[in-house]
């Protein structure tokens, strides 16, 4: 994967070192790599990945429930243009459900938050989690 690539500055008595590069996390983002193609090599590499709207309580919710489970998700938050391109990963293009926030299990959209908690209470979740491995039990 090519990533972009960051160095480390430090000034030490008005003296400017440069540091090796350091290396990028996953969630790095590439300017090469387009929005559609950066949220699907999100939900590829991350077995439980949520993509929410800035300050969501409904993603707050699915974290708190993931994370009474076991399970910690990488939470993504999106800008207007991005959740655009979320759409384009909707199973229905027709529901009137909101794009976001949207949770991802095993790179197969489960939904938002009522599809979540009704996974959870039919007794489907938890297998699921351990099936992609984000889960051990």
């Amino acid at each position: 994967m090519q990533g972009v690539r960051r160095f480390r500055t430090l000034t030490e008595g008005g003296v400017r070192l440069e540091l090796t590069p350091t290396t990028t996390s996953p969630l790095a983002i590439d300017v090469t790599e387009s929005t559609e193609m950066r949220i699907q090599r999100l939900i590829s590499e991350n077995p439980v990945i949520i993509f929410s709207r800035p300050s969501c309580c409904m993603c707050h919710v699915m974290k708190r429930l993931l994370s009474t489970i076991g399970v910690h998700p990488t939470v993504i938050e999106l800008d207007d243009e991005e959740i655009g391109a979320l759409a384009a990963h909707s199973a229905d293009s027709t529901s009137t459900a909101p794009v976001a926030p949207a949770v991802f299990i095993g790179g197969t959209r489960v939904g938002g938050l009522e599809s979540l908690v009704a996974l959870h209470l039919s007794g489907h979740l938890v297998p699921r989690l351990v099936e992609v491995g984000a889960l051990w039990v």
